[in-house]
This record gives C-alpha cells, structure tokens and sequence, in this order.
C-alpha cells in the first residue's frame, strides 16, 4: 500500500537520525563494533512501523536487532516509537535491500525475519520476492550456520512459494503451519501491526522457519 507523504519528512526524519543508520553499506563486517558488544544480531526486512522489531528488542536484551524499511513515511513511526521505548540494543535503516550482501560479511547474522513481505502475485515479478531464491542465497551466506529464516504471511500463494523456494535452495524447515494463532506452536509474543489487524479479522496467518544448514 502506498503511504502518505508526511510534511516535513527529510527534517522529522533527521531529528530521529540517532535511532538509525545513514550510511549502513560501511558497516558491513563491523556490525559487532556498531553495537558495541558480541550478542547475537537479528535482522527484520521490511519492519513497517516497528512493532515487530521494538517488541523483539524489548523482550531480548541480550540480542541485537536490526530494522530495515525502505519506505520514509513508514519508518518515520517506527522511529518515533524507538524514540520513546529508550532501547539501544536495536537501529533502524531506511533502505530498500536488493542485495543483502552489500551490507553484511559472511555468516554476520544470527537470524533474520521476513514478516508480511509484499506478495508480488504475478509469476513475471516473482524475482522480487524477498523469499526467492536469490535472496534466499544471500541470507544463506551473511547467515550463521543453524541459525534461522523465520517467515510470516497472509498470502497463501507466498506461503507455497516460499516453502518451496526454502527446500530447492536446501533449507531445514523446523516448523510451518497455515494457522499459527490457531496452532500448538509456542506463543509468538512479537506480532506486527498487521499481524494483529488480520487477527482481529478472524484471518489465518501462515508461518514458517528454516533453519540455515
């Protein structure tokens, strides 16, 4: 969905500039040093208003987290909400990721999230799905071994797609349900604004994690 241009948005968006990183490409490979400490560091693409990732940040303080969005409308709230928790085990990037690799070295990261990813539906845009295999391929490499993909999504055509595109590029599926509110998977404690409107509508969820090998 296309977002709203917010007045002022360069200016608001500088005013928050502490929670994230302008310059995310010169970090690659230092991302321990950006931290300042040696805990796990978990990534989100496309965290939308932050909730997700705030939550995360919040209930884990012994790990790292890493927010990404492209859109600057949309991660202005995420950083108006940072602001607000007082957390510094988490940073916002505004960027639109087309090669993960061009931000972080080999086996860098313990875990990455894919929540509510844009379906992209028709077959000729399938390349621009962030559970392609292409993308899938670079997760696989700034990825430590046994760490996971975890994947949320309302789409039932992604959810197919992306089971498929897990077990052809040798992904480990450790868990997946079509319902995971209505599932016997632990409770998932960290929801996204979508995640709880399309609750509240009475829509299933679908979900899944693969373990990188």
């Amino acid at each position: 969905m296309r977002q709203r241009k917010i007045r002022n948005e360069e200016e608001k968006l500088a005013a928050l500039a502490g929670h994230m990183t302008r310059e995310p490409m010169s970090i690659r490979g230092s991302w321990r040093q950006y931290f300042g400490n040696d805990e796990p560091i978990y990534i989100e693409i496309g965290c939308g208003k932050g909730q997700f990732a705030l939550t995360m940040a919040a209930l884990h303080p012994e790990n790292n987290y890493i927010a990404v969005e492209g859109q600057g409308s949309v991660i202005l709230r995420a950083l108006e909400k940072a602001k607000k928790s007082g957390l510094s085990n988490i940073v916002f990037m505004n960027e639109f990721i087309r090669d993960i690799e061009e931000y972080f070295d080999e086996s860098e990261l313990s875990g990455v999230y894919l929540n509510f990813s844009d379906p992209w539906p028709k077959d000729r845009h399938a390349k621009r799905r962030l559970t392609h295999a292409d993308y899938l391929d670079g997760y696989k490499r700034i990825l430590k071994p046994e760490s996971a993909i975890e994947f949320k999504t309302d789409n039932d055509g992604l959810f197919a797609f992306t089971l498929e595109e897990f077990i052809a590029c040798g992904l480990e599926i450790i868990e997946s349900t079509s319902d995971l509110h209505g599932s016997a998977l632990p409770a998932r404690l960290a929801t996204t604004e979508y995640e709880d409107k399309f609750v509240k509508q009475g829509k299933h969820i679908n979900y899944c994690k693969a373990k990188v090998l």
